[in-house]
């Protein structure tokens, strides 16, 4: 058993409620909406208000944990989170459930890069990667299972069981951390960007909003399009502000590292796709195939398989090809299995479709190792916490923008039809279009460095039998 173990464990089972939580309530929206006398519809401001949350706190989660230390801001966000899930069980009202789903959205942007920033500064380079794979089980996970956990909940239990389930695992996650986890803190702490956290906050607040409500029809066309150019503004106004500050709360300069200007931008690109693949995916099972969310829930879980046999096999895989080789080639094959899953019909066998989920599910797990590991190769300990935040906001960003994507894939072929009555062949071009845009991530890849993170999973072991 590696030394990292307990604490890899215990930040992948915070990031796994985490996870869970934002897919869980999708499924259990309308009989929420019921309890609350709401129309569904409006719901959905609850699954904006999370990511508004997220977007808002995350930038600042690398300075809490240099200032406070990591175990006290990790064990803070859990606390937090566990807290947001309790309101949200006990909530009456939208507004309550929306202010509930805002708390549990600043305990998991403390959580998520906070749970990462432990391992990174505990664990070994030579063992990043290998820490860092349990770490992708959670992230994908999360999203197969919530929605055939939450329609069992709310169909055999009650929704707010949802949320409660929160509270024993915060608990004993709250004790854990407190056991095992080392306060780890940067060396000289910087101080905060007031400035540059409102700017940023506000402006990806109102582009990831924008961006949620673009194609849900909750907001009218003008509203949506002021939304998005406030956001960009005040995105432009904050990268005017950070080249002429000395600690900005997104170092927009660590992009100046070629490792980790791939990783962010050629990941964020490749995680477009994946960010709309729970998105697209359930629908086509459940609108186009006519499946109970329990039965495509099922289908789709198939894909954790695959994620999970890919924890035991990232390291010698990127140990004897190397990063960029796997980037590129990986890449690519995720993004060919992604669109074929554009080609299932209503007839096509279950057996065929989760093959190739699961093995689509084994190569993006692998992609988001790589990508994730390779974000640190040339960090050094007092950059990293800014760049696990600024890595954390881009994931963020490229997961909501594959879901406004995804959708517009859908939009765009009914506007083609000239209909507004959805098809399967939508769904066809939904997938082919984000496994376009996923594809565009190897043009970036390319210019890694032949060596680039040799030191994170050890020596390629043809370059080891060639010194030998």
């Amino acid at each position: 058993m590696p030394r990292y173990f307990v604490t890899a464990l215990i930040v992948a089972c915070a990031l796994f409620m985490e996870n869970l939580d934002g897919t869980v309530i999708a499924t259990s929206l309308p009989a929420i909406a019921t309890d609350l006398r709401q129309d569904p519809i409006a719901l959905k401001l609850a699954l904006t208000s999370y990511l508004l949350s997220l977007a808002i706190f995350i930038p600042a989660s690398g300075w809490a944990a240099d200032k406070f230390g990591a175990r006290t801001v990790f064990r803070a966000a859990i606390s937090i989170f566990t807290l947001g899930s309790i309101l949200c069980g006990q909530s009456s009202a939208l507004w309550e459930f929306v202010v509930a789903r805002m708390i549990q959205g600043l305990g998991g942007a403390m959580m998520v890069p906070v749970g990462r920033l432990v391992l990174l500064r505990t664990v070994p380079r030579s063992e990043i990667v290998g820490a860092l794979s349990y770490l992708m089980i959670p992230a994908l996970l999360g999203p197969l299972c919530g929605p055939l956990i939450g329609g069992f909940i709310t169909t055999y239990f009650h929704w707010r069981w949802i949320f409660y389930v929160n509270v024993p695992i915060g608990i004993v996650g709250i004790a854990l951390v407190s056991l095992f986890i080392k306060n780890v803190r940067g060396e000289t702490p910087w101080p905060l960007d007031a400035r540059g956290f409102l700017l940023s906050g506000a402006g990806l607040a109102s582009l990831i909003f924008g961006l949620t409500v673009a194609d849900r029809g909750v907001f009218g066309k003008q509203l949506v399009a002021t939304l998005l150019v406030v956001g960009a503004v005040l995105l432009a106004l904050y990268w005017l502000h950070a080249r002429n500050t000395k600690f900005p709360i997104l170092d927009l300069r660590l992009l100046a590292v070629p490792t980790f200007r791939a990783s962010v931008v050629g990941g964020s690109l490749f995680r477009i796709g994946i960010g709309a693949l729970p998105f697209l995916l359930p629908l086509m099972l459940q609108l186009g195939f006519g499946m109970n969310p329990f039965q495509s829930g099922s289908v789709t879980f198939v894909a954790a398989a695959g994620a999970m046999a890919m924890k035991v096999t990232a390291v010698p895989i990127l140990r004897f090809f190397g990063f960029r080789l796997v980037l590129v080639f990986d890449a690519l094959l995720s993004c060919a299995f992604l669109a074929s899953y554009g080609l299932f019909t209503a007839s096509t066998p279950a057996a065929l479709m989760m093959g190739l989920l699961l093995f689509g599910g084994f190569f993006r797990s692998l992609e988001f190792t790589a990508i994730n590991a390779i974000t640190y190769a040339e960090m050094d300990s007092a950059a990293m916490s800014r760049a696990t935040s600024f890595a954390a906001v881009a994931q963020q960003l490229s997961l909501s923008l594959g879901i406004a994507v995804g959708a517009f894939g859908i939009e765009a072929s009914r506007a083609l039809r000239g209909s507004q009555h959805l098809t399967v062949a939508d769904f066809h071009w939904a997938f082919l279009l984000v496994a376009i845009v996923s594809a565009t991530s190897v043009l970036w890849f390319l210019h890694l460095p032949k060596e680039a993170g040799t030191d994170l999973a050890g020596a390629p072991r043809r370059k080891a039998m060639q010194q030998g």
